[in-house]
């Protein structure tokens, strides 16, 4: 049988958790022999940051009455015995419903009114406005309490027509998706507009978060979910209705909505629930599976997804079976083969990305670390070439050999004038860079499409418009990609100066691609001139929805600008950690220099003893180049180790 999603991730977190502890205590045992410079500690807090709070987002799409909230119970929830998200007939998600797990905050749910459409900002904006949510506490423990919690999400209100016009939910220009008027002429829309569940799940607390969305009607209203959520979570399942195949408004919600940047054989998978409304008694259970596989043919050719990609469920009857132990039902629920895909596509693909990261800090971690050893193992050998000279010297011989060193301590301190300069220069240009990709550069680039789609009339050229925002955004990336250039010219040239000079051996470390970043932006153009297609048009033709669409494109390029500022002040800082430990380094050689020849004036302790001395200690530096390389090769081993192995390998070192 294969594993279940949650197995998977559980295996998955365990993963991390361990590498975490291991990342934390190779920088406790980098502090203690001082190999732990400014740059190198801040890649270490990033990467173990990265590893304990990075989340893994799932999507789940459907049109209303596809059985999208029962499989989210059937995966997450079956443990609780009863339904958690609200499935049953007449109760179904009507605002988009984020689950996951912020440590030191309570758990409860939280619902951001409808109302709040009305105003001009942003998803992204609310969520630090927590005086305007709805915040109503959980028992975790109480799966009556917490169903009956959720079943808020589910919450409607009727309203007149101009209400909800105003609220994005009613439009006459396409009357065939408007909701359906009662008798006094009202419509039904959603109570809330966003809800938040941060909830101790054993996955969620893992960094596991679902993001349950509704139907078309409802995502249609809100562009954020579009162009921002959607298109950033790692995996998108997409359910139909096994009975009905891909209907028009699935087809709709795909074409339009369901925009996911890569490869879209690896990020979708589409679900054909509801396959029990096909157990006909009727029927063999060849003929059943040859309707099934039939639906599933069709739904791949239509949606334009491999045939592998499809897959067939009942959510239902996966849900009692598990509740019931019932293993023949559940694989006739085919339930686990749909964990089974979800699982290893989803964390293969997140574990891998984790593990590049690893591997590129892990190095960089063990180029600088081994570059400060060598500069000691030298700076020892040089001292005891300087000591043997002193075999069968008299005192003042001793005594002018301390007068050469405190004058060479005069003149290297003497030389951080042009350090100082370098600095100076680099803060300037990273200056240049800060304005190029900060805050304030991007509202103007913003503030000039806003203005554009502004403008009256339906808007035939929207993807000329958004091609030159981009284009523009491309561009200050180039900008800031020849500003790099110059600081690494400069680096280079002041490095191989004070390495002449000093005998250093700094090296500029590697320019920052910032390719990656211009590609993310030509992803995100993508899911939004995609978006921009003809049953959009009237849509963007609105002033209010044109707002909404700019606020969070602004939102998701912000990210990847200050992403981009990132990457290059880590650069920056690199380059002047490796100064500072160099000098460090360089300081404290002097000192012992002194020291020793203080003890040889002051007969505190024989040449030979000093000689002594140095020789153990250049024997330890060895010890420690070797424990390096023992520990960064067990934080970059493929292998994902158990608790107990953690405890055994860090007790061995």
């Amino acid at each position: 049988m294969s594993r279940s999603f949650n197995q998977q991730f559980d295996q998955h977190g365990a993963w991390r958790r361990n590498f975490a502890h291991r990342l934390k205590w190779l920088a406790g045992w980098l502090n203690e022999n001082e190999l732990l410079d400014q740059a190198v500690a801040e890649r270490l807090r990033e990467l173990e940051s990265q590893m304990r709070t990075s989340k893994v987002m799932v999507a789940f799409v459907a049109e209303f009455s596809r059985g999208k909230s029962e499989l989210i119970n059937a995966i997450f929830f079956a443990g609780y015995g009863r339904r958690i998200m609200p499935a049953s007939a007449g109760r179904t998600t009507m605002c988009p419903t984020e689950l996951g797990y912020t440590a030191g905050q309570l758990p409860s749910l939280r619902l951001l009114p409808i109302e709040t459409r009305l105003e001009a900002y942003s998803l992204a904006h609310w969520r630090d406005e927590p005086e305007r949510w709805t915040d109503i506490p959980i028992d975790v423990d109480d799966a009556e309490q917490l169903g009956g919690v959720m079943n808020k999400v589910a919450e409607v209100r009727w309203v007149p027509i101009e209400e909800a016009k105003a609220l994005g939910f009613w439009s006459d220009d396409t009357p065939d998706d408007n909701p359906v008027r009662d008798s006094g002429g009202r419509v039904e829309i959603p109570r809330w507009r966003h809800a938040l569940l941060n909830m101790p799940h054993p996955l969620l607390e893992q960094g596991l978060v679902i993001l349950d969305t509704p139907g078309l009607n409802a995502i249609g209203a809100e562009p954020e979910l579009t162009v921002s959520l959607i298109p950033q979570a790692h995996a998108v399942v997409f359910i139909l209705g096994a009975d009905t195949g891909v209907t028009r408004s699935d087809l709709a919600i795909w074409r339009e909505h369901l925009i996911t940047e890569g490869d879209a054989g690896e990020t979708r998978i589409v679900v054909l629930n509801k396959i029990d409304t096909m157990w006909d008694t009727l029927s063999t259970p060849a003929q059943i599976d040859a309707q099934i596989e039939r639906q599933r043919v069709g739904a791949a050719e239509l949606l334009g997804v491999p045939l592998a990609r499809v897959l067939p469920v009942s959510a239902q009857k996966g849900l009692q079976a598990k509740i019931r132990r019932d293993p023949p039902l559940l694989q006739a629920s085919r339930l686990p083969a749909l964990e089974s895909v979800l699982g290893e596509g989803l964390l293969g693909k997140r574990e891998t990305m984790l593990r590049l990261a690893v591997d590129s800090g892990i190095a960089a971690l063990r180029a600088e670390a081994a570059r400060i050893l060598t500069v000691r193992q030298r700076d020892l050998s040089e001292q005891a070439l300087e000591l043997q000279g002193l075999r069968g010297k008299n005192v003042s011989v001793i005594r002018h050999m301390r007068t050469r060193i405190e004058q060479e301590q005069t003149e290297f301190e003497g030389s951080n004038t042009r350090i100082l300069a370098l600095r100076s220069v680099q803060g300037k240009l990273l200056r240049e860079v800060y304005a190029v990709l900060g805050n304030t550069a991007l509202k103007a680039d913003m503030g000039r499409l806003a203005a554009a789609l502004k403008r009256p009339g339906i808007k035939f050229n929207v993807r000329k418009i958004y091609a030159e925002t981009f284009d523009a955004l491309r561009n200050n990336l180039r900008e800031v990609q020849a500003t790099t250039a110059e600081i690494q010219a400069m680096l280079h040239a002041t490095f191989r100066q004070l390495n002449a000079e000093h005998g250093f051996t700094l090296q500029a470390p590697a320019e920052p691609d910032l390719v990656g970043f211009e590609r993310q932006l030509t992803q995100i153009e993508v899911s939004h001139t995609q978006y921009l297609g003809v049953g959009n048009l009237i849509k963007l033709a609105q002033p209010d929805f044109c707002d909404k669409l700019v606020r969070a494109l602004a939102s998701r390029l912000r990210v990847v600008n200050e992403a981009a500022m990132t990457e290059v002040e880590r650069w920056s800082k690199g380059a002047g950690a490796q100064l500072d430990a160099q000098l460090k380094e360089r300081r404290r050689n002097f000192g012992k220099r002194i020291e020793a020849v203080e003890r040889i004036q002051h007969a505190a302790g024989s040449l030979e003893e000093r000689l002594t001395e140095l020789a153990v200690q250049e024997s330890g530096l060895g010890e420690l180049q070797k424990r390096l390389r023992e520990l960064t090769s067990m934080l970059t081993s493929n292998e994902a180790p158990t608790a107990f192995s953690v405890r055994s390998e860090l007790s061995a070192v």
